[in-house]
C-alpha cells in the first residue's frame, strides 16, 4: 500500500445540491352531485278523426196514375 492511498494532502469537502422535490400524487374519489333539472311538458294536439254523420231528407212524389194517361 502506498502512503498516498491512506493520506491525501487535499482535505475532504462536502457540497450540497439543491433539494430535488418528488411529488407522489394520490387520487381519491369525491362524490359531486350534479343537479340536472328536467322539465316535462305535456303537449296536447287536436287530431282530426272523421265521424260520418248522415243527413236524410224525405219527400213524397206523386206519379200520374193510369186514369191520367192519354194515349
Amino acid at each position: 500500500m502506498h502512503d498516498y492511498d491512506c493520506y491525501s494532502p487535499c482535505p475532504t469537502k462536502t457540497v450540497y445540491d439543491p433539494p430535488v422535490r418528488i411529488y407522489r400524487d394520490f387520487f381519491h374519489p369525491q362524490i359531486v352531485q350534479v343537479v340536472r333539472p328536467v322539465e316535462i311538458v305535456n303537449r296536447h294536439h287536436c287530431v282530426p278523426c272523421p265521424q260520418h254523420v248522415y243527413s236524410y231528407s224525405e219527400r213524397d212524389e206523386w206519379v200520374k196514375g193510369v186514369s191520367d194517361y192519354k194515349g
